[in-house]
């Protein structure tokens, strides 16, 4: 992990390092570019792969969806078997701790909570001469959600992303996760039934981005897909983007700490690893303007680093990707903060909500202490699926609206149409559109 002083290297050095994304830097392994040569007979790149994995499950449905399933996940499944069963249901609830399902519980009701706070309304005003304008807020019919379950199963993305969707008033909520060992993990399945699912399939990849995008024989055709994934799921939906909707393209874990003397070291370590731990490309960035504290968190890492049960792939973020940056003062870290545009950005500082109308760019803020970035992973209630490798710029955490749509109302009476006639033939005739100038003038002759 390197420490930088920002006054050493200089502002313009450090904000290379602060939007040098580890996304950019992902390598297939070698179990996938085997197979990838197996498969194809050349060694391809990521998005050349999930290209031919797109267009051969949209040509050949079912087909293509088992072949690569077998292929890359090790699972020989017929298209009977996609649909997860009530009876895999049952099971999933005899083999759970119910200290954790009643966790799930709670969780889901708190997220269920904050996001029904979000729901926009549908409305309508009148104008001049009885003229109505309006905008109706529609739920789309059906979505897909995706959730990992590879190395590691999430039922607390399942919560975030199925239950905005179940508030927005969804139609139909169906969800694909890649089976382990022909399984999907039963956690997965007991909060994708408490956040309202209708279907799960055990289908994972790029082939499941595909199938929802597209539709096969099986598995329904998609609206909207959301949810993370790894670098091939980011680059199919990248690819069916047009044909679906998405909600965003996501990128490895990252946290951002603004961090003072108040600090404590020891929070600050623990913060900086619970996200070094997702992924090996995960980011995990501190930025403090006391230089002692920086030194005090550095060790605290590696000391803590060596008791965690995934300390290979957090102590390879962090070498790979962690960061901590001496800033000359607090308003220099705040704005190489922004410059980062971070997923998760903590304000480990003695007055946070005096320093939060500075952050402009981050897909979520924890303010002070006691506020650490997983309570927002699991419990709080705002979502955790947030925008990543500087996409806060301009991405939105997923939230209600995700899974709705806007569609204007116009209702223009006689001489509400008539006051305004001129006006739109003018323009209309300004751009060379005479069929729209005589859709005006037809009416206003014949008033």
């Amino acid at each position: 992990m390197r420490i930088v002083r920002a006054s050493e290297v200089g502002e313009r050095e450090v904000e290379r390092l602060l939007t040098k994304k580890a996304f950019d830097e992902v390598e297939l392994s070698p179990r996938i570019r085997e197979a990838n040569k197996k498969l194809y007979g050349e060694d391809l790149s990521a998005a050349e792969i999930v290209r031919r994995i797109v267009g051969d499950v949209r040509r050949e449905g079912d087909a293509a969806v088992i072949r690569y399933t077998k292929l890359i996940d090790r699972v020989d499944l017929k298209p009977e078997d996609f649909l997860v069963t009530e009876e895999e249901f049952k099971a999933a609830e005899e083999a759970a701790d119910p200290e954790v399902v009643e966790a799930l519980h709670r969780a889901a009701a708190n997220v269920r909570r904050y996001h029904e706070e979000q729901k926009p309304n549908s409305w309508m005003t009148y104008r001049a001469k009885g003229s109505i304008l309006g905008q109706a807020v529609i739920p789309l019919d059906r979505v897909g959600i995706y959730v990992p379950g590879g190395t590691a199963a999430y039922p607390s993305s399942v919560i975030m992303n199925a239950v905005p969707a179940s508030v927005a008033g969804v139609g139909e909520i169906i969800m694909m996760v890649p089976p382990k060992n022909g399984k999907i993990n039963p956690y997965v399945l007991i909060a994708a039934r408490e956040a309202g699912v209708s279907k799960i399939y055990k289908v994972g990849g790029a082939q499941a981005i595909a199938a929802m995008a597209f539709g096969t024989e099986t598995i329904p055709r998609v609206d909207k897909i959301t949810g993370p994934g790894n670098i091939f799921v980011t680059l199919a939906k990248k690819e069916v983007y047009g044909h679906v909707d998405i909600d965003m393209l996501a990128g490895p874990s990252e946290i951002l700490i603004v961090a003072d003397k108040t600090a404590d070291s020891v929070y600050t370590a623990a913060d900086m690893l619970s996200q070094a731990e997702h992924d090996p490309l995960a980011s995990s960035i501190v930025i403090t303007d006391d230089a002692e504290l920086a030194e005090k968190v550095a060790a605290e890492a590696k000391k803590q680093l060596d008791k965690l049960p995934r300390k290979e792939i957090a102590g390879a973020s962090l070498e790979r990707n962690g960061l901590i940056i001496i800033a000359d003062d607090m308003a220099q870290a705040l704005r190489f903060a922004n410059v980062s545009a971070p997923e998760h950005m903590e304000l480990l500082v003695a007055d946070p909500f005096q320093k939060l109308p500075y952050v402009r760019h981050a897909g979520a803020v924890f303010l002070g202490s006691y506020s650490p970035e997983p309570l927002g992973d699991y419990f709080a209630g705002p979502n955790h699926v947030l925008p990543t490798g500087g996409t806060a710029r301009y991405y939105s955490v997923l939230n209600v609206e995700t899974f709705m749509k806007r569609t204007s109302i116009i209702s223009y009476t006689q001489p509400a149409l008539s006051d305004v006639s001129d006006d739109i033939i003018r323009l209309a005739e300004t751009e060379g559109l005479q069929a729209h100038a005589n859709a005006i003038r037809i009416r206003k002759e014949r008033k």
